[in-house]
């Protein structure tokens, strides 16, 4: 956990210096060229180096530990920060990138005075965004490699939002660069600074459509998103290996951090168990989980009599089960579920 958060720190890190200086320089060009593409970029950049700084945060805040005010540990920290910075991607980039455009196509904006220094600057932009955004594939690429996903299922289901938006906002950076010297190079070959104009649009449509798809996904974590699917077979698979437990009424899950899970189960016995005899199966059950899914943090058991419970209801329970095969206390846990 410490490792990946440290991994996660450094990739942010980077992103955070690449940023930073690629909005300085776009915005000097920009303001010295008149272009208003490359004011844009510049925005979009702004915007990039702001997120890092809440996503930075995030790191620091979400690893505090558990106390009386936070029993289950400021984990969720991490999801409301990346949230924060989802809603900057739109306000500061999108929004200011509709502007740019608008004033261009509007006629409000100068004429470009030259074209080498967009060029210049937005190669150099292009090659240290492209710098950042290997350092987030590969580290999402070791990630998927250990749970034994693809890369597209990692990114799709990991609940670890901090590698996930540097590495959204660095595609949407390299693209926004493509588009940027699209609308450049159309306007020196026409002379018509509209084209310009239209790649700003595009460039906003661009950060609008990142900003709600992260926005989308940190809502749900924050909200308290369940275990994935797999993992939830998974723990029913491993409740019902007891021969004590003859069915699980209910199962409840429930993300609490990153690769961190809150598990409730209740459990209805076979037989009527002394008190002694449920507390020390209930120990080995929560033993059994906790090495199995080492990303369950909290595990809250319920154990009620059998004959509390109608028949019908413990086949109902037992039923319940899908032809989902669970590999075993080996299985590696999914990083989604994990939190």
């Amino acid at each position: 956990m410490k490792r990946a958060t440290g991994g996660s720190k450094r990739t942010v890190a980077i992103a955070l210096g690449v940023n930073l200086v690629v909005a300085v320089a776009k915005g000097a060009v920009g303001v010295i060229s008149g272009s208003g593409v490359l004011l844009s970029e510049a925005a979009h950049s702004v915007a990039d180096t702001l997120n890092e700084g809440f996503l930075f945060i995030a790191l620091q805040r979400s690893g505090r530990p558990a106390d009386d005010q936070h029993p289950f540990g400021y984990g969720k920290e991490r999801f409301f920060w990346s949230l924060l910075a989802a809603v900057g991607i739109f306000v500061a980039g999108a929004m200011f990138s509709f502007f740019e455009g608008y004033r261009t196509l509007s006629g409000s904006s100068g004429g470009e005075t030259s074209f080498i220094g967009p060029y210049v600057v937005l190669g150099i932009a292009g090659g240290l965004e492209g710098t950042s955004w290997l350092r987030a594939v590969r580290q999402l690429r070791r990630e998927a490699r250990a749970q034994r996903h693809g890369i597209i299922e990692h990114i799709r289901i990991s609940d670890d939002p901090t590698v996930k938006t540097v590495a959204s906002e660095d595609s949407a950076a390299l693209a926004g660069v493509l588009i940027a010297v699209s609308g450049v190079l159309l306007h020196q070959l026409t002379g018509n600074g509209l084209f310009e104009g239209i790649a700003s649009l595009l460039i906003g449509v661009l950060l609008g459509g990142v900003a709600v798809a992260l926005g989308r996904d940190n809502m749900g974590l924050l909200i308290g998103e369940s275990a994935a699917p797999a993992v939830r077979q998974g723990l029913l698979a491993e409740l019902r290996a007891f021969p004590e437990v003859d069915g699980v009424i209910d199962l409840l899950t429930m993300r609490i951090g990153t690769s961190q899970l809150l598990v409730a189960a209740r459990l209805d016995f076979g037989r009527r168990l002394s008190s002694d005899e449920i507390e020390l199966l209930s120990a080995r059950i929560e033993q059994r989980i906790h090495q199995s899914f080492p990303q369950v943090q909290q595990i809250f058991l319920d154990p009620t009599a059998g004959s509390d419970q109608p028949a019908r209801t413990r086949r109902a329970a037992r039923e319940s089960a899908t032809n989902w095969a669970y590999p075993g206390p080996g299985y590696p846990p999914d990083s989604r579920a994990a939190g």
